[in-house]
């Protein structure tokens, strides 16, 4: 009988959006990308979108979407990110789907998720509830269809989860072996054989589907994969070898099995190209062999259960999960499941952790559901209504969905914003239970930091909507949870160290809107992450290089709709000097007379009087560069310091270039420069290299003569930032090249830059060269060949050149 092959990849990222900003904000461990998401994109979900296949001799013969082969789930959160930051990777998911319905009998091979990767055996009924509906309503905007499956987080499993999947009308997940405590044959079979058997510590036959059959007739299927495979997948090394991978794969199920059987694994997604580089290589090899060679069939979960449905039941083993052998103890206590680190370390502020989360949730939903009752006939169905919202915050679809919950009364004014800030507030009490603030090693971890920010924003709108304030309470219980190292000190230490800064309000918003107006230019309405800004007027004085600027501006939550008119103070005294106050604006006379009176003193030159006349307005003027969010501080302190870099850069060169010869003496006899002509030869050629590098137009003699210098001399080079540099300058040529493919100039110029990208000491990933090229070989190639056979001169020079670029990006063209 046949075999049939389903390998399942869980591709997630924890949501990692500042819960004031509702964006990614810059992660310096994530360098030389912007955070984490960005560079796990280009390690892994973008190469799996476009996997090689390479022939006998190493060349690229084909590129495939690996997600059309496999099954596969996305987190919604992550979705969110890459429909908004890498639009192309994300078509190709939603793509994949389409094309897997086609191959697999109409059944897509994408699987929801709970929305935000909550343990659901440790929440509560109705937040697996509302998880399952957000994570089933986000796949459904997305892919354009019903969901099958659903997977789990973790797979941490308990009955009511299961059932909750049946109710919604799931028709399977997939757990790992050793969840299965013993089966049965099925009492709807047609057998005496009903008795149960113990398949308990993984003993359960991973190759056909079971079933759970509740007490209320529901039933759900269950696949079980294959853990020892699975394992050596993730772990083991296996993706080393695409053969071997193949061969393992088939040695689980003999050729002469009796009746058909499903070989299936799970891993996590980012084993293949983040966890294990080129590993997406190893995948789209092993389908491929496995297909080409008749060893099995490729199939995904809805249609193998179409056609093979349970002839088993079986019973699980409860509040057990893929990645913790103590059951679901890793998101809860020290279990001492943890992910290494230093000797000594203990997980022991896991429990006060949950705590104090659980207190604060369970401390806000009785006022929730109080307050929303006067504005919702349920507010608990209003809470798993508002996914639509989440997917699109359209001034169209909020009124749409208030008028839904509301039975047609939708709150207008105050109400309606107060109805959407309870809302927020129940969004963020289940953030806050995103699993990764569990998963590692220490409470100061940055997973563990940003479920904290989760909660600092159910703090603060709790404040905002109730009489009685939690916040005390909250801390008191997070005083108990102790980072491993001392220094770093409690749950309410990382608390007051990195939530409390990060709190945002609409006059924060406006603060951070008037030090940025000092820097950049805004249009008279202008979008500052999740906020408009509308400056309603006001004047910038300028004297030297000190500036003086008032104004007033609208401020708007394009979240609540809370909106804020403020008036602004920024005075700046050059570089960094610079002092700020936000206050509301409560009287137009006041602030006229500011405009007056500040700017008077300012044009005679007073600026002690300005100083004064802001004290007295703003009562305190306590913004600087230091209150502008990440992104925008760091791109406005690179404005400031450009001056100050360029004057170090020209003196550093000056130094450079008058002792470049004594510096080149030194080393070829063997000695080390000093640590200040080391300094200076190090700054200059890093910088000449990164401008060489960006420029797509740049000569690459250029770049060689540094690089020679950098040679002779010995001195460090930022490898990872010039690597990037170069990458994306060649990310530039191929977008040029696919709006010019028959230009043989810039086939030429891409040819040189490949080149430079392929030698020491760059690491570049030539993926979307790779991708560009075997496009070209795919739609323009055969054309020019044929005008080339014609004896087109122009024809022949462009294949000629285009060979060569081919043979160096390493993709077979015949």
């Amino acid at each position: 009988m046949p075999r049939f092959l389903c390998i399942h990849g869980h591709f997630y990222q924890p949501p990692r959006e500042n819960p004031w900003l509702e964006a990614v904000e810059i992660q310096d461990s994530a360098y030389p990308y912007h955070d984490w998401n960005e560079r796990i994109t280009a390690e892994c979900y973008a190469p799996n979108a476009a996997s090689r296949i390479l022939d006998g001799e190493g060349r690229i013969e084909r590129i495939v979407n690996n997600y059309a082969r496999i099954s596969f789930n996305f987190g919604p959160t992550l979705l969110a990110w890459l429909e908004a930051k890498k639009p192309e990777v994300y078509r190709s998911i939603l793509e994949a789907d389409a094309a897997s319905r086609e191959r697999f009998s109409g059944h897509g091979s994408a699987l929801a998720q709970a929305y935000n990767h909550v343990i659901l055996p440790l929440a509560n009924r109705r937040d697996k509830r509302t998880q399952i509906r957000w994570g089933l309503a986000d796949f459904r905007r997305r892919f354009g269809r019903e969901a099958e499956g659903m997977w789990l987080p973790e797979t941490a499993v308990d009955l009511e989860t299961l059932e909750l999947l049946a109710e919604a009308g799931l028709r399977f997940t997939i757990l790992e072996p050793s969840q299965a405590r013993r089966v049965r044959r099925s009492l709807k079979m047609e057998t005496d054989d009903g008795e149960w058997q113990d398949v308990a510590g993984g003993r359960i036959d991973t190759t056909v589907p079971y079933e759970v059959v509740f007490p209320s007739g529901r039933r759900l299927a269950v696949f079980f994969y294959d853990g020892g495979v699975s394992r050596a997948v993730a772990f083991e090394g296996l993706l080393n070898s695409g053969e071997r991978f193949a061969g393992r794969l088939m040695a689980t199920v003999p050729e002469d099995s009796e009746s058909d059987r499903l070989v299936n694994i799970a891993t996590d997604g980012e084993t293949y190209g983040h966890h294990h580089r080129y590993g997406e290589m190893a995948l789209s090899y092993t389908l491929h062999h496995i297909e080409a060679n008749g060893l099995a069939r490729l199939t995904n979960y809805g249609e193998y259960l179409e056609t093979h449905p349970p002839e088993m039941e079986v019973e699980i083993v409860e509040n057990t999960s893929w990645s913790c052998a103590h059951g679901v103890g890793r998101w809860r206590e020290d279990c001492g499941c943890h992910t290494g680190g230093n000797p000594g370390w203990n997980q022991a502020w896991r429990a006060p952790l949950r705590q104090a989360l659980d207190w604060l949730r369970d401390e806000v939903a009785p006022r929730y559901e109080e307050a929303a009752g006067e504005i919702f006939p349920d507010p608990w169905a209003a809470r798993d209504g508002y996914v639509d919202v989440l997917l699109d915050r359209s001034r169209e679809t909020v009124d749409a969905f208030l008028d839904r919950a509301t039975g047609g009364n939708p709150p207008q004014g105050d109400r309606r914003v107060r109805a959407l800030r309870l809302l927020e507030l129940q969004r963020h009490a289940m953030l806050m239970y995103t699993s990764c603030g569990w998963f590692f090693n220490d409470l100061a971890g940055i997973e563990t930091v940003q479920i904290l920010g989760y909660a600092g924003r159910v703090v603060q709108l709790a404040g905002q909507l109730f009489d009685k304030p939690v916040e005390k309470g909250f801390l008191r219980r997070l005083d108990h949870a102790k980072c491993n190292a001392p220094e770093r000190g409690t749950g309410r230490d990382l608390y007051e160290r990195h939530v409390r800064p990060a709190i945002v309000d609409l006059s924060r918003v406006a603060a951070h809107y008037a030090v940025a107006s000092l820097f950049e230019d805004f249009p008279p309405r202008a979008p500052v992450y999740c906020y408009s800004v509308e400056r309603k007027n006001g004047r910038v004085f300028r004297a030297g290089r000190s500036r003086l600027s008032l104004g007033k501006v609208g401020v708007t939550s394009e979240v609540t709709g809370k909106t804020g008119e403020f008036v602004f103070g920024v005075l700046h005294f050059g570089d960094h000097n610079l002092n700020a106050g936000v206050r509301l604006h409560d009287a137009e006379d006041g602030y006229q007379k500011l405009l007056s009176e500040a700017g008077s003193a300012f044009d005679h030159g007073d600026l002690a009087d300005v100083i004064r006349q802001l004290d007295r307005y703003f009562i305190h003027v306590p913004y600087s560069l230091k209150s502008l969010f990440r992104d925008d501080q760091r791109r406005i302190l690179d404005l400031i310091l450009a001056s100050t870099r360029g004057e170090v850069e020209h003196e550093f060169r000056e130094v450079f270039e008058q002792h470049a010869p004594l510096m080149r003496f030194l080393r070829s006899l063997g000695n080390p420069l000093p640590k200040a002509f080391a300094a200076a030869a190090e700054l200059v050629l890093n910088l000449d290299l990164e401008r060489s590098l960006e420029d797509p137009a740049a000569d690459p003699d250029e770049v060689q003569s540094l690089l020679a210098q950098r040679e002779s001399l010995q001195v460090d080079l930022d490898v990872q930032g010039l690597s990037y540099a170069l990458a994306r300058a060649l990310e530039t040529l191929v977008h040029r090249l696919t709006e010019h493919p028959e230009s043989p100039e810039l086939l030429r110029k891409m040819g040189s830059t490949v080149a430079l990208a392929c030698q020491p000491p760059f690491h570049v990933d030539l993926w979307r060269a790779q991708n560009g090229c075997y496009e070209l070989r795919r739609t323009v190639y055969p054309l020019q060949r044929e005008k080339a056979e014609a004896r087109d001169a122009a024809a022949a020079e462009w294949v000629r050149v285009f060979q060569e670029l081919s043979g160096r990006l390493g993709v077979r063209v015949e």
